[in-house]
């Protein structure tokens, strides 16, 4: 009743009040049936007469036990009352704790996700038109998005946590007048303070669809590492000045341009993106085109069924394919064999592996239909070329076998070329046992990571070939 806190439970005054009305009617209502006992034993006294004592004395007993039944239900039923109106106020608090806890949770999270979403989210402000206009201006390229102010903040900060050690970068600042302007540097960004020579860096305004170029006229203060600011292009142009969503222009130095044209002297930024250069190997335009279609497959075995060399003396011409290992060499004639054929064939050797599996020169004819007659075209597969010295196709080979001096099945021997082998070779051969045409099997998705070894063998092909 005195106290403030009970099993962890802060008590409340309206707690206390009850509490002491409970006990007060509780001992009222006691009081009351002690009263009525004392009345009803002297009437039962009096009324009836009991010589019995021990008779009287268990009536006596059974009547106080009667009473005393009355007692219970308020001993008991009371501090349920209480009890029930506390675990109600608790179970209250709590349900409101529980009701401001996921509501805090609910809004965290879905401001975090809002943020992620974002994040997730970042489109380029940039169309695509306008990319491929940079592009073409920095080789074949495509453009990364690293930065972008709107999102991850108008601050000196944001701009180097994202953009520092990322190079070559194309930053870009917009503004309300609907100006699209910035710069390229190949240097990577950092927070020296420092001036760093770029030869190759340029700014750049957008005039519709023209894109308006002005190179740096003095490179050794092309780009400067401000620490407090986005992309510092000399003293000349500024991205996200001094933690601002504004532009420092200054023409003139370290490059040239009119302030008017470039930004139109609007130095509010409404958005500033940096991004990254990054080099593409997709073809922006195909370099032939091809219609996939049956009447178009049909026309071309035709063709080739039809195909008469230009001298009589040769009735099939041979072509050699010569690639790296794993280039797919005996694949492209088991397709080849298999689109003649009429079904699955794989009668080259084929798979994958760090070493060629062919180890023979083969000649392969092509044949119409499963008993068709052989096609005027040869197709001669080869051991593989390989980078380190002594191993796969020798050059020595290529010129055997460009010359005709090698036949079906010869057996190569990277340890010693075909000169000095003991294999049977051709010593005179003919037209028809030469070569009349190479073609290179490569993987177009190795070329640009050729190792340069391997590159030397293929330049030393044509060489061969002419001899």
């Amino acid at each position: 009743r005195d106290s403030t806190v009970h099993q962890g439970h802060r008590i409340t005054q309206q707690e206390k009040a009850i509490s002491k009305f409970i006990l007060a009617l509780s001992h009222l209502y006691y009081t009351v049936l002690r009263h009525i006992w004392k009345i009803m034993n002297l009437s039962f006294k009096k009324i009836f007469y009991i010589r019995d004592k021990h008779f009287q004395f268990h009536f006596c007993r059974c009547i106080r036990w009667c009473m005393n039944c009355l007692e219970v239900p308020v001993i008991i039923l009371l501090p349920l009352i209480y009890s029930k109106h506390r675990v109600r106020s608790t179970l209250s608090t709590q349900l409101s704790r529980r009701k401001d806890t996921k509501l805090k949770t609910s809004t965290v999270q879905s401001a975090s996700f809002r943020n992620f979403r974002r994040l997730s989210t970042m489109n380029s402000k940039l169309t695509r038109y306008q990319q491929r206009t940079i592009c073409s201006q920095l080789g074949n390229s495509k453009l990364k998005l690293l930065y972008k102010a709107s999102i991850h903040g108008f601050t000196g900060a944001a701009f180097h946590q994202r953009c520092d050690t990322r190079c070559p970068t194309v930053s870009v600042g917009y503004n309300a007048s609907g100006y699209v302007f910035g710069g390229y540097t190949k240097q990577p960004f950092c927070q020296s303070g420092q001036y760093v020579n770029d030869d190759q860096a340029f700014l750049f305004t957008f005039s519709g669809e023209k894109l308006n170029k002005y190179p740096v006229t003095t490179p050794v203060y092309a780009v400067k590492m401000i620490a407090n600011s986005g992309p510092y292009f000399g003293e000349a142009l500024v991205l996200v000045n001094g933690n601002q969503a504004v532009v420092h222009s200054n023409p003139g130095n370290y490059y040239t341009f009119n302030a008017a044209d470039v930004h139109g002297n609007d130095l509010k930024l409404t958005e500033c993106e940096v991004y990254e250069v990054e080099e593409s190997t997709e073809i922006e335009k195909p370099w032939r085109t091809i219609v996939w279609e049956s009447e178009k497959r049909k026309e071309l075995m035709e063709s080739i069924r039809l195909y008469k060399p230009m001298v009589s003396s040769v009735s099939q011409i041979r072509v050699l394919l010569i690639g790296a290992v794993g280039a797919g060499k005996s694949s492209f004639f088991n397709s080849i064999n298999s689109v003649f054929r009429g079904h699955v064939t794989s009668q080259a050797i084929a798979g994958s592996s760090s070493t060629s599996l062919t180890t023979q020169f083969r000649t392969y004819s092509l044949k119409a239909g499963r008993e068709g007659k052989p096609l005027p075209v040869m197709l001669c597969d080869t051991m593989g070329l390989e980078e380190s010295t002594g191993a796969g196709l020798d050059i020595d080979d290529i010129s055997s076998i460009l010359k005709g001096h090698l036949s079906d099945r010869y057996q190569f021997q990277p340890l010693c070329s075909s000169a000095i082998g003991g294999q049977q070779l051709r010593k005179s051969p003919v037209l028809k046992d030469k070569i009349h045409c190479v073609a290179y099997v490569m993987d177009a998705c190795k070329i640009s990571i050729m190792p340069t070894k391997l590159q030397e063998k293929l330049d030393a092909m044509p060489a061969e070939r002419s001899t």
